[in-house]
């Protein structure tokens, strides 16, 4: 049986979308940076039902941890540098600051969340069990940060991860997937 992180590294080492943060991860230059979520599943997705490696990904997350700068503004600053340095990926790269996350999160969710201690305890939150999922290069390899192991990405289940994310938000994702992945097994909110 193979590897399940040797099959995401290798998804993700070969995707053209991916492929270019992974051999130039020292242009990103931010402090416990990660490249996180739903790109990371969607590529592991596309391979596994022979589609375009770039089908259905709308954009690139990529994950950092400064609680030294809090600031919209440095955060949209590091975002617009990474987007230039990488401007031939034809995606749109998301930058997030992890540790300033509790500052907007009420206003855009309806609840406000305390704030994250680390980028680890932030990817245990995203909405999916398969999405709740960090990669990025180290010496010799590569580091992964997956909470809920690597089984749901693999196996092509997309499975809600209840510890933050509403039912809405969940609904929606896995709605927009099964449409753009139809082997894709969903397993509903309640079960």
């Amino acid at each position: 049986m193979r590897d399940d992180f040797a099959e995401l590294i290798e998804a993700a080492s070969q995707s053209p979308l991916l492929r270019p943060f992974l051999e130039n991860w020292s242009l990103i230059d931010l402090p416990d940076c990660w490249l996180v979520a739903g790109a990371l599943a969607q590529t592991v997705w596309n391979r596994r039902f022979g589609m375009d490696p770039a089908h259905g990904i709308a954009d690139i997350d990529i994950v950092y941890f400064d609680p030294n700068d809090l600031s919209e503004r440095a955060e949209a600053r590091h975002a617009a540098r990474i987007r230039a340095a990488f401007s031939t990926v034809p995606a749109w790269i998301d930058v997030k600051n992890e540790a300033r996350v509790h500052l907007w999160y009420g206003d855009r969710f309806g609840f406000d969340i305390a704030p994250y201690e680390g980028v680890g305890e932030a990817i245990a939150t995203f909405p999916t069990t398969a999405t709740a999922l960090g990669i990025r290069p180290k010496a010799g390899g590569f580091e992964c940060d997956a909470p809920f192991g690597l089984a749901d990405l693999v196996n092509a289940v997309a499975r809600p991860n209840k510890t933050q994310a509403s039912r809405e938000v969940y609904e929606n994702k896995a709605e927009r997937w099964k449409t753009l992945w139809p082997g894709l097994t969903v397993i509903g909110w309640d079960g």
